[in-house]
């Protein structure tokens, strides 16, 4: 089934139903950097088993952590939908925000002032280097969709690959369906 969009910042690259690869199955990621020089992005619906306090004792609150992806997982991201209240903040469009000034951030946590639905916390990242997205988009792996703050933050992360796909329609509203192993259809 061919894509109709082409990855880009902001955009959701979608995992193919079987792509082979265990840190990204049934993946959704969203894209928060795409240029000539590579890719960078989140992967938004890996839960770990960690909270923000577990990997940080000056925040208060049990926000829960995502696995952004398999690089560097010792390093911290964020999405948010509080748009300029984070000064520094990227915005990536439809109301999705990346990065900012976190001490900032986490002054709002601490008193309170951050609701944990329009925040999300990553361990790690997914990045691609030059021209290795662009060649496993020519293998079919990802599926490319446009995206908005609601289906980011308000989407349960157990269900979130089948309702990306489901909400396209179609074929990919059958491809939600397909069984994790092919073998037990």
């Amino acid at each position: 089934m061919p894509n109709t969009q082409e990855p880009a910042k902001g955009k959701l690259l979608i995992a193919e139903p079987y792509l082979g690869d265990p840190n990204f199955e049934r993946s959704v990621i969203l894209l928060c950097e795409h240029n000539e020089q590579g890719s960078f992005g989140l992967v938004l619906n890996q839960l770990s088993n960690l909270t923000l306090q577990d990997a940080m004792s000056d925040v208060y609150g049990t926000m829960p952590l995502y696995v952004g992806g398999p690089v560097e997982y010792n390093t911290l991201h964020f999405l948010h939908r509080l748009g300029e209240q984070i000064p520094d903040t990227v915005n990536l469009g439809n109301g999705i925000f990346w990065s900012g000034d976190f001490e900032t951030l986490k002054t709002l946590i601490n008193l309170k002032k951050v609701d944990e639905n329009d925040v999300r916390f990553f361990l790690g990242y997914s990045g691609w280097g030059e021209d290795q997205l662009d060649n496993e988009m020519k293998r079919n792996s990802w599926i490319v969709r446009g995206c908005d703050h609601e289906l980011i933050f308000d989407t349960d992360t157990d269900t979130f690959w089948r309702k990306v796909l489901r909400d396209m329609g179609g074929n990919y509203k059958v491809m939600s369906n397909y069984p994790r192993d092919p073998r037990l259809n």
